[in-house]
């Protein structure tokens, strides 16, 4: 099996989704997972950028009880409201099953 079905399959388990096989899909037009309140495109790659991971940390550092931990990724020149939010996929599931409550 591929490594990027793998990962598809386990970001469904942890969301609680149903990964769509290619065969399914048309580029663009469905995602990766289908899911009642996202639409998950999910990416795999050998390795994450240092500065990601860094910043991954300084957030989860300073959180505090019940915060969850977030990196905004801001590209020079954009309206600030297409910047990206990152935060780690354990902690996001983490955070729906609590919301969910």
């Amino acid at each position: 099996m591929k490594d990027w079905k793998a990962c598809e399959r386990k970001v469904a388990a942890l969301l609680g989704g149903i990964r769509i096989p290619v065969s399914g899909r048309g580029r663009g037009h469905s995602p990766d997972i289908r899911h009642e309140r996202f639409s998950i495109e999910v990416k795999n790659c050998k390795k994450l950028p240092a500065w990601l991971e860094d910043a991954m940390r300084q957030a989860e550092a300073s959180a505090r009880d019940g915060q969850l931990p977030v990196a905004v990724l801001y590209q020079d020149g954009r309206k600030y409201r297409d910047s990206f939010v990152v935060c780690r996929l354990g902690a996001f599931a983490g955070y729906l099953k609590e919301g969910s409550t």
